[in-house]
């Protein structure tokens, strides 16, 4: 299904706009100097060409801008998971995105422990595991990295977990500028409602969400996309597959980035790949083309 504005909206935001009045809430005016959001590159797109040694991690930047022209990234810790208190190394990798016009906003973290543990030594420990990645990140010249809310327990009982570890890891990350954001990614984190709970609850700037438009199982993803966004410091296009028109298959992207944007989102939105029809390198250019797409649509 495909979605645009129609005649009559697109006749009423101009004759306000000619008038000088405000637009009516939740409509987004485009700037013409400005694109409504900007296309970034999530690493895990590509962590089947990586995996199998076709590209290595310190080549994803430059690889990024010339085979697809993005110019910011969100790295995945998994490709250099040993050496993130390796200065020298995450310097390398600084210096091969800097030297290709290439900025990153994220790192996304997995295998460091759940920080809604409900043991308290192990949730302490998982807070430590985490913290060496928002020092890399820092160096990277990230603003935030992604984190898991994984815990056990009754609905209550894992919001509290949760929102403990969070707060310890971004009371650290508060100390040298950085945020601590939480994706939609499996557990009660795939439920909106619970997620933005987590949010209200941990009450810190600098401790936000990373909307997945995947991962949310059976709970609605336009839903829960908008109940995230209000706390979103990025955004995940997650894609699998394309129709003839080269729609997203599970995704109505124009319905999703009318969500994103109408919560005055225009930051960068990163493509996440999951397919297994194309392949990855062909996949991220499909949803890139998507999401230029719909952009104009919306501007």
């Amino acid at each position: 299904m495909t979605h645009s504005i129609d005649r009559r909206d697109f006749l009423a935001l101009s004759s306000l706009a000619a008038a000088g009045l405000a637009l009516p809430s939740g409509i987004i005016a485009a700037d013409k100097k400005k694109p409504l959001y900007k296309i970034s590159l999530t690493q895990y797109s590509l962590h089947r060409t990586i995996a199998s040694k076709k590209l290595d991690n310190i080549d994803f930047t430059s690889f990024t801008r010339k085979e697809f022209d993005i110019d910011a990234v969100e790295y995945w810790n998994r490709p250099f998971f040993a050496r993130a208190k390796d200065k020298t190394y995450i310097g390398q990798m600084r210096k091969r995105a800097d030297d290709a016009g290439v900025g990153a906003t994220v790192i996304l973290i997995d295998g460091e422990g759940n920080l809604g543990d409900p043991d308290l030594a192990k949730r302490k420990n998982s807070v430590e595991r985490h913290k060496k990645w928002v020092e890399a990140a820092r160096q990277l010249g990230c603003h935030s990295i992604r984190v898991n809310a994984r815990s056990k327990g009754t609905y209550d009982e894992q919001l509290k977990l949760a929102a403990d570890g969070l707060r310890r890891l971004s009371e650290f990350a508060a100390t040298i500028k950085m945020n601590v954001i939480v994706e939609n990614h499996g557990g009660l984190s795939s439920n909106g409602k619970w997620l933005s709970a987590v949010m209200k609850t941990v009450k810190l700037k600098n401790c936000g969400t990373l909307p997945d438009f995947g991962n949310f199982g059976k709970y609605d993803r336009y839903t829960g996309v908008r109940e995230l966004m209000p706390f979103a410091k990025s955004v995940s296009a997650k894609s699998h597959d394309f129709d003839e028109a080269g729609n997203e298959t599970r995704t109505d992207f124009v319905k999703m980035m009318k969500i994103v944007v109408a919560a005055g989102y225009s930051d960068y939105v990163g493509i996440e790949y999951e397919g297994g029809k194309l392949s990855e390198v062909a996949g991220v250019h499909a949803t890139k083309k998507l999401l230029l797409k719909v952009r104009e649509m919306l501007s």
